[in-house]
């Protein structure tokens, strides 16, 4: 279970183990004040990056797909997760609707689907997928690879609640992430828990956002456990709307770009980093790694030598874009550039798996057309070994993820109260 990994854990990281593995109690209970408090989203995964120096989550994404990566071993984790989830939310629930995403699906988020109704299934409800895609006027059966089949039927709305021609559920589970906007047919199911909120969706949701709730919690978090909040967060800043084709969209970029390399700069010099600092540009909401831009000098902005988007549509951002300070990734699977992803429902980490990537470099994204997956050894016989020298054991290093995941997480719970509507209305 445990892949051929090769990585860069030394100086700033391996302490970094050795206090998380340190202060495990402490950190238990944190997590766990925290969730006496807030709320954490359904599920959600976090993209984490370890450059050796700073380990660090790039992406938050609340509409996971990608489930059917997590190893086998890993489902009575997910399973437990969801029963816990399902019991807060509502114990005598017995059907759950899932709504996937618009569009023909990929065989890739078709086994997604699956795995996932496999898990709600072993938790105890009947799941059926109920999609809102107007093109789809009937049920649509598709024979997956296993020989199982999974059905796609038109999602139909009453009064106060969406449901199926025969089939009413108590929750409804959200797999689209409404970048087109919330439709009209999931507003107001003033009678049904429609999971996540529908202000996770990327019409609402701000990348920026859920990185300044992360930057609060990693400095509270730091302060807990004795680390500069660097080593696990991101710094970023963001602009509002541009249009970085005019040249009147480029003033907020290079102000911004300029000033954030500089900030890299004096961390780098303050942990005697030799590495030349990076900046991604990216759409301040969206999904699936589209429309990214690597900066190493504010230069790299001047027309015509501006770097190419890693985009397979290869469109740039337009609008609201963030800019994040790059992270390298040192983990190595077979000498192919590795980053982990984390996965968690409600408040606990049921899994994971390693992105790699042949073609691409340490500094580039790994979310594009030709990556492949490795499952994450999150096994309960892979518990932290607090005696073992940091850096040297494979189960320290998932324990370290797993933190780092779900401070994402905590950052996630405090996005979405800070955006929702009936939250906005009592303040």
């Amino acid at each position: 279970m445990v892949p051929h990994l090769i990585t860069a854990l030394t100086g700033p990281i391996n302490e970094l183990e050795q206090r998380l593995l340190d202060a495990t109690p402490v950190i238990e209970r944190w997590f766990r004040l925290e969730w006496m408090e807030h709320t954490p989203p359904l599920y959600c995964s976090a993209d984490i990056r370890n450059a050796g120096f700073k380990l660090a989550p790039v992406d938050t994404n609340l509409y996971p797909d990608g489930w059917h990566h997590l190893s086998p071993e890993m489902l009575p984790l997910a399973v437990q997760a969801a029963q816990a989830a399902i019991e807060k939310i509502c114990p005598e629930a017995r059907n759950l609707l899932i709504v996937p995403e618009n569009g023909k699906p990929s065989s890739f988020y078709l086994a997604s689907l699956q795995r996932l109704r496999e898990i709600f299934r072993m938790a105890g409800l009947n799941v059926r997928f109920g999609s809102i895609d107007p093109a789809l006027g009937r049920n649509v059966t598709v024979a997956l690879p296993d020989g199982e089949k999974l059905t796609l039927e038109p999602a139909q709305r009453t009064r106060y609640r969406i449901g199926l021609k025969d089939f009413d559920p108590c929750t409804v589970v959200l797999n689209n992430d409404l970048s087109a906007g919330a439709p009209g047919i999931l507003e107001e199911l003033r009678e049904q828990y429609l999971l996540p909120p529908l202000q996770a969706g990327w019409s609402v949701r701000r990348k920026s956002r859920h990185f300044k709730c992360y930057e609060g919690v990693s400095k509270r978090f730091g302060k807990l456990i004795g680390i500069d909040p660097w080593l696990i967060a991101p710094l970023f800043a963001s602009c509002g709307e541009i249009d970085i084709h005019e040249p009147s969209g480029d003033e907020c970029l290079r102000s911004n770009v300029d000033a954030l390399l500089t900030k890299i700069r004096r961390k780098y010099k303050e942990y005697g980093i030799a590495e030349k600092p990076f900046v991604i540009v990216k759409d301040d909401h969206g999904t699936h790694g589209m429309g990214i831009m690597t900066v190493r000098d504010v230069k790299d902005l001047d027309r015509p030598s501006r770097p190419p988007m890693q985009d397979k549509a290869g469109a740039v951002p337009r609008g609201e874009v963030i800019i994040q300070e790059g992270v390298l990734t040192r983990e190595r699977i077979h000498d192919a550039v590795a980053e982990p992803v984390v996965y968690m429902i409600d408040r606990y980490v049921v899994g994971g798996f390693y992105r790699v990537h042949a073609d691409r470099a340490e500094d580039e994204n790994l979310n594009a057309p030709g990556a492949k997956f490795v499952p994450l050894a999150f096994a309960a016989a892979q518990l932290p070994r607090p005696g073992v020298k940091a850096g040297a054991s494979a189960p320290n290093r998932f324990y370290m993820y797993g933190v780092i995941g779900r401070l994402a997480l905590v950052a996630a719970s405090y996005e979405l109260e800070a955006t929702d509507p009936e939250m906005q209305d009592e303040g």
